[in-house]
This record gives C-alpha cells, structure tokens and sequence, in this order.
C-alpha cells in the first residue's frame, strides 16, 4: 500500500504522489510569537511531526519549512484588530523585537519537550522582507492589486479561482458580506499585501517599498518564504482547519496569481483541541484560544504532574482531523496509560538486555506487527490505529524480546514516545529506591509519607501534598516527580 493523505483541497483521500521521486517538500504555518504556545497550537506541530517522522519512516528524503511570525499578523485574519506582536509588546512595555525573540524561545522549548523534530529550515518574518516584496511585485505586475487609502491590496475578483480550498463561490461571498468593514476595499474579501503608515502610524518595525514605507500582511509572509525554500510548486502545505477559510485561501490566491501555476499538491489541515466545560454548564466544549482567556499551556500540565510526553500520548489517542477533547479525567487516562506502556517497555528491554534483532530478520510474526502499524500509518496518519499496534506487538508472547525491541525502537521513531528511554529511567529509578535507600534508617517513614502525598496528588489536594513535600525537604530528604514515579535521596 501507498501513502494516502487527506487532501483539503477536494476533500477526498488520496495518494501521496511527490513532484520529485522520493522526496517530500513541506510547509507548515508556525507560531506568531506574541505570547506562550497554548496546548491547542501545539497540537499542530505534534502533527506535523507525525508526518515529518512519518515520510522518514517510509523512506522518503523531505524538507520540512516552517515561519515564525514576528511581524504583520493583525488580531483578526480578515485585516483587522491590532497587530498581535505591537499590542504585546505595548502591554509589556518591551520592543517588538523583544516579544518576539522570547516567545520564539519558549515555543523551541515547548517542541523539545514534546520530542518535536526540529523542522529542517526555520524561517523568520522579519528576515524575508526583501521577498515578500518581489513577490508582491509579480502580484501587482500580473494585475491582481490596487492601491486604497495607502494600502496595496490583493483583488480577489480577479483572480477567479477564489475560495476554491474552501469551497466558497465569491458570488455567495459577495452576497453575503459584511459592508464597511474597511472603506479601502473594493470587496470585503480583498486583503492587503502592504500596509502603510496611512493606517498604522505608530507601527513599531517599517521597511521601504515601491508602495511607501510599511510591512507586509500575514498572508504574504507564509507564500514568499515557502517558495524561496520550496520553489514555485511543492508537494505539502499544513495548517489547522482555521487557516482554511481566509489564510490558507488567501495564500493561493496571491501565490497562484504571481506565478500563474498550480502552487500546493496536497492540503492537510490538522482538527482543533476544544476543552471540556464544566459540568454545571450545558455539557458543550469550546476551541482553546488565547483571546477568549480559556487556554493552557505546556507548563500548566506540567505543574499538574503530568510529562509533556503525557500530552504526547494524549493527542496520538485522536486522529488529528478529528476532535481532541481535553479533560483532566484525560489527562490522568493518558499519563496511566502511558507509564504503563513504558513499564513493559522496561520488561522487553531487559529481557532482551538491551540487544534488538535486526528488522530484516523478523518473524512471520514480527513482520505483520510491523506491516499493520505501516499501514496504519500510510492510512492518512492513523496514529490511534499505529499506536494500538505498537501495544498488541509488546504485549505477544510469541515473539523473542529482541524482536519485540526491534519494533519498539522502529515504531516509536514515528510515534516520538521515547519509550527506551522512559524505561530505562524506570529501571534506574527501581534501583535508587531498593537499593540505594533500603538500608536508610528512616527508609519505611519516608515511603510512608510519600506513598500518603501521592494519594494526596491522585485526589487533587495539591496543597496536602505541597506540605508533604516541604516536610521531607526539612528532614533533608529531595523528592523527584518523575513519570515513573517518585524519587527520593539524601541531601
């Protein structure tokens, strides 16, 4: 079987067929960098590097282009609100510059937490200005543009494939449109390529242009820097589904009307994360977002006892064009889960003593764990359906522990679990609390006094378990929270 891929556009399953043999060349919409990543984002990138690990995992060479917006993304996709970075840094009293570099470096340790391949090329807004005007500059040379109240906007009536990746008809768009939203406009679809300080005249970070001096909308940021690393026409472009109506839409419009050629084979579009309400509420759950004040970030579970690789495991359980709902209840679900798994990981490993078979060897067996996970995979990224197999394989009693290593280290390249490496701490961590306290004259006080802040923990009673630890911390005694559980030593 063949890769198949959800594609957008068209909305139908199909074969992953590249432009070059055997090579993958990829784009995914990064963060703007305005505040912390919040667990909803960062679902994207998990997703993302499901099908970077996954074109590696089938054999293909790829190169994986990610931006980061640090400059022109407006508080509204349709041209309109603040610009997200000057409203940020105008709260903090920082320059925009500032905002930008600190949150790009939390969103960096985010990923890493979360076993996130770093994309192969990483590319800045505000280092690309010279590209994004050349690629206006084909823009307006093929007629799409108009200059209005200081602004170059993109003329979506002429260019008749409009809304086409949404499946939207700009007669139904011009129906049913909002009037007066900017008086520039010529029709309220139309998005600006340059804005000028005819609208912004305190914007922060300006560059000259043939159109005056200003910066460039958000939507032109994602096509000129795909195609300076990409070319002209390349395999993938990602994104979640809020993307597809105006950004997403809007970057094939212009890309499409500098070129005049077909710019994006395959659209993949990742589901949103929504959090569950309260059950006094009308039982209902709303999209995680940063505006509406409901959103949680890494660290948030992480304070919770719960390990980023936690999360990880979380969002694998939901195919990503499905809805992830987030609970606590979920998130204890999937830290159990996967402690489990890592704990017969930690079986096979030493079983086998660390030594996996060679993958060209397998058994009958061992081969068809390896091909249903394969095809779970190459089933539009079903990564329930690869984890599911990675989980029947370890628990078959019929295969050697060396087998059963084998295809542990080569599922999880694709899943990003770090399941040898989670059992190996386990294995460590059995050892300091054996062998290394089991002569300690307070040894059975201080596994009682932590075996009563873990039920503390597990009933929700942070501060109980809080004091516990600061109890212990007197003695001398150092508590380590690890996902296998805790450990504990001397000062």
């Amino acid at each position: 079987m063949a890769l198949r891929l959800f594609n957008t556009m068209g909305r139908t399953l199909q074969e992953f067929i590249p432009i070059k043999e055997n090579f993958a060349g990829f784009y995914g919409c990064g963060p703007t960098v305005y505040n912390y990543a919040h667990i909803g984002n960062l679902r994207a990138y998990v997703f993302l590097d499901t099908l970077d690990r996954t074109l590696t995992f089938l054999g293909f060479k790829k190169k994986h282009v990610m931006n980061i917006t640090d400059i022109g993304h407006l508080s509204g996709d349709s041209d309109d609100g603040e610009d997200k970075m000057l409203k940020t840094a105008r709260e903090r009293s920082m320059s925009v510059l500032e905002i930008a570099d600190f949150y790009t470096d939390a969103f960096f340790k985010d990923i890493e937490l979360l076993n996130i391949v770093r994309p192969d090329i990483i590319c800045k807004a505000t280092e690309h200005i010279p590209d994004m005007i050349d690629l206006i500059k084909r823009i307006e040379a093929n007629g799409h543009t108009y200059m209005s109240g200081g602004n170059l906007y993109f003329d979506v009536s002429t260019y008749p494939d409009y809304g086409k990746l949404a499946n939207l008809k700009l007669e139904d768009l011009k129906a049913g449109a909002r009037v007066g939203v900017d008086k520039n406009k010529r029709n309220p679809y139309d998005f600006v390529l340059w804005f000028t300080k005819s609208k912004f005249e305190n914007q922060a970070l300006v560059w000259d242009s043939p159109w005056g001096k200003g910066y460039p909308g958000w939507h032109v940021e994602c096509s000129a820097m795909s195609m300076k690393y990409l070319g002209e026409q390349f395999d993938i472009h990602t994104g979640g589904i809020d993307h597809i109506p105006i950004h997403h839409t809007n970057e094939i419009a212009q890309s499409e009307g500098a070129t005049g050629k077909k710019w994006v084979n395959y659209w993949l579009h990742n589901e949103f994360l929504v959090i569950q309400k309260d059950k006094k509420e009308d039982g209902n759950a709303d999209k995680m977002s940063k505006s509406a004040g409901n959103f949680l970030t890494l660290q948030s579970l992480i304070d919770k006892g719960c390990s980023p690789l936690d999360y990880r495991f979380f969002l694998l359980n939901s195919h990503y064009r499905s809805q992830a709902m987030f609970s606590w209840t979920a998130m204890d679900g999937a830290k159990n889960a996967r402690k489990a798994l890592c704990q017969r990981v930690a079986k096979i490993v030493e079983s086998a003593k660390g030594n996996a078979a060679d993958l060209n060897a397998l058994s009958q067996k061992g081969a068809e764990h390896l091909a249903g996970f394969t095809a779970a995979l190459e089933n539009d990224l079903s990564t329930p359906q690869a984890l599911s197999c990675l989980q029947v394989a370890i628990k078959d009693d019929e295969l050697k522990p060396e087998e059963t290593l084998a295809l542990i280290r080569r599922m999880d390249s694709v899943l990003g679990l770090k399941c040898e490496d989670e059992a190996k701490k386990i294995k460590g961590n059995a050892v300091s609390l054996t062998g290394g306290n089991a002569d300690d004259p307070e040894a059975d006080e201080i596994n009682a006094l932590i075996a009563k802040r873990n039920e503390a923990k597990k009933n929700k009673d942070f501060a109980a378990a809080d004091k516990i630890r600061e109890e212990l911390n007197a003695r001398g005694i150092i508590v380590t929270d690890t996902p296998q559980g805790v450990v504990w030593k001397r000062k």
